[in-house]
């Protein structure tokens, strides 16, 4: 941040996300709040930062003229959570903030697993209607219109979740297919044998020194002309030592020196 009471301080992904009530949303409340792991604020930010850089460049050709880009961690959290930073002077600091589904559209347990249901338009909801054997919540007074869904979200969820209990998540998933989108809940290691995953290849096998083979994320963007390298295994603490001195002058004498005295292990 450039100015302000913060400008001094350095950022930290998980800080900001701390400070911004991003843990507290993801832990779902104040008394127990959780990270979003995987530095979400900082691929966020890069993100934004191309953007910009591509809009600036854009101006330059139309005006001539160049442009300062301005952007931090802080803004990033606030951005992300768009939707929940609104506050109507006529409401408390707690209001919630959904999206206004009534809980139809969330997860719901099933025979086995969880299972996300988007239904917020109509013919989304009309067809889980149809495939849960519910059809006639479809034409129900109560089910006409999303707001309607939403004033009797208390009577409704209990029905469709009991006729969701007849079937488990992964069933649900492949019978709904494209008529209701939804998704089983999986934990992120069933990502490493997924059928799309494998198929935009984006998992790799690696040898590495200390922990030996493991599987990790290949790079998430794919270039047609410009692949870049293969993935390779992050390095141990002094694995390219020797050739990082040697590229910058230093012997094969002066390098042994160096570890013989401890400045270089």
């Amino acid at each position: 941040m450039a100015t302000g009471p913060l400008s001094d301080k350095g950022g930290f992904d998980q800080v900001l996300q701390c400070l911004s009530g991003m843990a507290v949303f993801q832990g779902g409340g104040a008394g127990a709040p959780q990270l979003v792991l995987g530095s979400v604020l900082d691929y966020f930010t890069s993100a934004l930062l191309a953007y910009g850089v591509a809009a600036a460049l854009f101006q330059r050709e139309r005006s001539g003229l160049g442009q300062y880009l301005s952007l931090s961690l802080l803004r990033s959290a606030l951005t992300i959570q768009a939707g929940r930073f609104v506050w109507a002077e006529s409401e408390g600091r707690d209001a919630a903030r959904d999206s206004g589904t009534g809980g139809l559209t969330g997860i719901h347990p099933t025979k086995s697993g969880a299972l996300y249901i988007s239904v917020h338009s109509n013919h989304f909801f009309a067809a889980l209607c149809e495939l849960i054997g519910r059809l006639e919540l479809a034409s129900d007074p109560r089910c006409v219109t999303m707001r309607s869904r939403a004033a009797h979200a208390a009577e409704l969820v209990p029905e469709v979740r009991a006729a969701l209990a007849a079937r488990t998540a992964l069933e649900w998933e492949e019978m709904f297919g494209e008529r209701v989108p939804c998704a089983a809940v999986r934990p992120i290691e069933d990502m490493f044998d997924h059928p799309q995953v494998l198929s935009e290849d984006l998992v790799t096998t690696l040898d590495h020194p200390v922990i030996g083979r493991y599987r990790s994320m290949t790079k998430p963007i794919k270039f047609s002309d410009t692949p870049g390298p293969a993935p390779t295994a992050s390095p141990t603490f002094g694995q390219h030592s020797d050739e990082v001195l040697a590229a910058n002058g230093y012997s094969a004498a002066e390098i042994a020196s160096l570890r013989d005295r401890g400045i270089v292990r």
